[in-house]
């Protein structure tokens, strides 16, 4: 009977630790950490989506306007190049990785806004049924990105505040002493740039001065 009373005494003084720990946020880091993990692949999953459909969207160009080689090559490149850069979880507490990921799929978006802008030249192409569904899926992956980059930085806010406020820096500081701060996404030097918006027509070209 004593083993019994004993046995049941620890069970609930272990019971009682752990109801203890747990509401005193022990807890907390390592599942906003997890939290801010999911976030991240979801970044990587929209920006994978635009990838798969850049080729795509490349050849029905190139069809149309062969001209255009610079533009193509470019797109081409900087899909390689965004896709090569080497990212998994630690990735977001790696400032430099995480600034050479952003650079890189920041270089794509700007290459793809100038493809985009081709269509205005070629009337066949802007009318292009292929065309026309790509352009159409890859303005709701931009909006999916947008989307996904604005929930991992709400997440990966919570959590470096976390690790920074009472009392749950105790744990940050003690447990959880190898946790890292989450790098947050942020705009461009480009899109912080009010853009020129100008109505005016443009002025004529300047005729050739006369030779002397």
């Amino acid at each position: 009977m004593n083993r019994f009373v004993k046995t049941a005494a620890r069970i609930a003084l272990v019971a009682s630790l752990a109801a203890g720990l747990a509401g005193c946020g022990v807890n907390t880091i390592p599942t906003q950490d997890e939290a801010t993990k999911a976030a991240w692949a979801e970044v990587q999953n929209q920006y994978q989506r635009r990838a798969d459909l850049v080729p795509n969207l490349v050849a029905t160009v190139k069809g149309y306007a062969a001209q255009e080689k610079g533009v193509l090559v470019e797109v081409t490149e900087a899909r390689a190049s965004a896709t090569q850069v080497k990212v998994d979880a630690s990735t977001i507490t790696d400032p430099a990785q995480f600034q050479q990921y952003s650079a890189a799929q920041d270089k794509l978006s700007g290459v793809l806004g100038r493809l985009m802008m081709i269509q205005e030249n070629y009337p066949d192409l802007k009318s292009n049924q292929n065309f026309m569904a790509l352009q159409s899926q890859l303005e709701g992956t931009e909006n999916r990105i947008t989307i996904a980059r604005r929930d991992y930085n709400e997440t990966a806010q919570k959590y470096n505040t976390t690790l920074r406020t009472f009392p749950s820096i105790l744990w940050a500081k003690t447990v959880y002493s190898s946790q890292k701060p989450a790098q947050l996404f942020q705009a461009t030097a480009a899109a912080q740039a009010a853009p020129t918006v100008s109505f005016d027509p443009a002025p004529p070209a300047s005729a050739p001065a006369p030779a002397q």
